[in-house]
């Protein structure tokens, strides 16, 4: 088959063949970047934390029954979270319990600058967790260096003093960025306005950051493990259970909590609130709630834009088709076959799909760098160009098959009878 005769009927319908070329580049470059979105968010949303989250669930509990502005209501506010601990940890569905501020994807950032000197620039920032000799039981922490904390090293925090424990636990990725020849455990570091070292006498292999970080990954991984209780009135108790009993420990810990201080209050959810008892699946589907409406987003927009593109390509093949009604006729007349009516539509389609594309890929990776310097994304993988091209010649062919088809069907009588 001769190109040139398709060469020509395109420069003569130049309007419908930039504008199917132009909606052809532009759903090329949406698709691909909203498929390398959609890939990114689920990767971000399957991250593993380094926790045992299969079997955790979290406490929120507020005893304001108790004025912990006083020393004598900050001691009985200790005495009363040193009971509920105890009384947790006796519970036949619990394996462990310590009390914190947050866990990794409960969200609260609570971060701090790192430096290796009191006085020099910062060497990294971290995210911090208060914790005791049990949390790497509850939360399954695994310990590749260094030791746990001792029960005489855990101090007490109420929000208002400077940061600065003597000892405290890292992550391997914060240790890792803090000393890269490998040498962190025993050296000394100093949090935001601290003027006393934290010595690092433990690192874990994996700790996620309370935040779902969409940036890079450098602070996603950075945690720190600061011995120490928070005595204030609203606080949280994490708690692991044995294999198979996380819902019964979700209804037996609030009843034990409630058994040591009735006057406490464990929201339930009901006034906006967070719910104050949630497993760690319920916590990690809530940190993500974002990442998958996005998904679900650029998925919706991006069928929809295909479902367009195909409507407009089957809609301009059907008009030159109609246009076209003696030219077919004539060719068929002159012995061209059905077969030959199609190819001819098809490879016109392909021509102009082919110049779609070609701008298309050219405005996707333009679209890309827009967006790492927008929104911190990692460069366009070409397998996702790869995948929206293939898509959209395949759309392009299947959308231009009917109306070819039809044509094809056209009689050389009944052509010449309608022009």
């Amino acid at each position: 088959m001769s190109i040139h005769p398709i060469l020509s009927a395109l420069r003569r319908h130049k309007t419908g063949t930039i504008l199917i070329a132009l909606q052809i580049a532009l759903t090329l470059a949406i698709v691909c970047n909203a498929l390398f979105i959609i890939r990114t968010q689920f990767e971000q949303m399957g991250r593993p934390t380094g926790l045992d989250e299969h079997h955790l669930l979290m406490v929120a509990t507020i005893q304001s029954d108790i004025n912990s502005s006083t020393d004598a209501g900050k001691a009985t506010l200790d005495a009363s979270i040193k009971a509920d601990l105890t009384a947790l940890r006796q519970l036949p569905d619990v394996v462990d319990a310590y009390e914190t501020r947050s866990i990794p994807l409960s969200g609260g950032l609570w971060g701090l600058g790192i430096r290796m000197t009191p006085s020099g620039s910062y060497g990294s920032h971290t995210t911090y967790f208060h914790a005791d000799e049990h949390t790497l039981a509850t939360l399954g922490l695994r310990l590749v260096a260094g030791r746990n904390f001792r029960s005489d090293e855990i101090g007490e925090d109420d929000d208002f003093g400077v940061l600065q424990p003597a000892v405290i636990i890292v992550s391997k990725h914060l240790a890792d960025n803090l000393f890269p020849h490998g040498d962190a455990l025993g050296k000394p570091v100093y949090f935001t306005s601290a003027t006393k070292p934290s010595t690092i006498v433990g690192i874990v292999e994996r700790m996620q950051t309370s935040s779902t970080y969409r940036g890079t990954d450098n602070r996603t991984w950075d945690s720190t493990l600061v011995p120490m209780r928070l005595v204030t009135p609203s606080h949280y108790y994490v708690v692991r259970t044995k294999p198979g009993r996380l819902a019964a420990a979700m209804q037996s810990v609030a009843a034990a909590l409630y058994a040591q201080d009735p006057q406490r209050v464990i929201p339930d959810g009901t006034e906006g609130d967070e719910m104050g008892v949630r497993s760690f699946t319920q916590i990690r589907a809530e940190a993500y709630q974002g990442d998958r409406t996005l998904a679900m987003l650029m998925g919706i927009i991006s069928i929809i834009l295909l479902a367009v593109t195909g409507c407009g390509i089957a809609g301009l093949s059907s008009f030159w088709v109609g246009q076209r009604r003696r030219h077919i006729g004539v060719r068929r007349a002159l012995g061209a076959t059905r077969r030959d009516i199609v190819s001819y539509f098809l490879v016109e389609n392909a021509l102009i799909s082919a110049a779609g594309v070609i701008v298309g890929i050219l405005l996707a990776f333009e679209f890309n760098s827009w967006m790492m310097g927008q929104f911190e994304l990692t460069r366009l993988s070409p397998v996702y160009v790869l995948i929206g091209v293939v898509m959209l010649l395949l759309l392009s062919q299947g959308a231009a098959l009917a109306p070819a088809l039809r044509a094809a069907r056209i009689a050389p009588a009944e052509a010449m009878r309608s022009s």
